[in-house]
């Protein structure tokens, strides 16, 4: 354990400690899906980080202490998290949340995301979305949903939000300040694409709810817009 506060890892130091065998978080009983959101959440930004330290008034002290002392800090400090931290997570999360199969079977991120950040942590929602015009709705991520698309081999993160957003008709109703998404997938047997390409820059302007945009036509500010 290291008990003190590490800051994310950034660039050369990322690659340093985080390439090579034993490293990232250690898998153990179906602990995939939180092994990988917890490594996407915490190892390289520190946009989350109030999780680890901020009193929130629902806030849970002893799952905060075990997210920030046994598994963020170690995986900054070493680039390595043991089975056994994250196995002391799910336990209490087990308790939590009322639901026995957190330790051994796999889960929805979002579900894991959802118990950790509002029962648990009691955080505000990250995102704020509408669709159709309908009334917004509160979430902590976004999860992928989209038909198959025959010209999209190997897309990137951009392509596959704004082709979502497309379909369901949804916007951003302010700039989220963490955009958290969710890979499409679909279990063991069938996933959409083989791989898909990391953006490391999101352009959310066309995802804006009245946000004001160029037209493509003359340059000026747009008056309407075509799906």
């Amino acid at each position: 354990q290291a008990p003190d506060r590490f800051p994310p890892l950034r660039n050369e130091a990322a690659v340093h400690v985080l390439r090579g065998r034993m490293k990232g978080i250690q898998g153990h009983c179906n602990s995939c899906y939180m092994d990988a959101a917890l490594f996407s959440l915490f190892s390289c930004t520190s946009v989350l980080d109030s999780m680890l330290f901020k009193p929130f008034p629902l806030c849970d002290r002893n799952v905060q202490s075990i997210l920030r002392d046994e598994i963020v800090n170690p995986l900054r400090k070493t680039g390595f998290v043991r089975a056994m931290s994250v196995m002391h997570l799910r336990e209490q999360l087990t308790e939590k949340g009322q639901c026995s199969s957190f330790t051994n079977a796999e889960k929805d991120p979002e579900e894991f995301l959802n118990l950790i950040m509002h029962q648990i942590l009691g955080i505000e929602p990250l995102l704020k979305l509408q669709s159709g015009g309908q009334k917004e709705q509160d979430c902590y991520c976004y999860q992928i949903f989209m038909d198959k698309q025959e010209d999209l081999v190997v897309p990137d993160v951009q392509q596959l939000v704004e082709h979502s957003f497309l379909s369901s008709d949804l916007k951003l109703v302010e700039i989220p300040s963490c955009f958290i998404i969710q890979m499409p997938r679909f279990g063991k047997e069938y996933k959409m694409f083989s791989k898909i390409i990391p953006s490391l820059e999101l352009d959310i302007t066309d995802l804006l709810l009245d946000s004001p945009r160029e037209c493509c036509v003359c340059g000026e500010v747009a008056t309407l817009e075509c799906s």
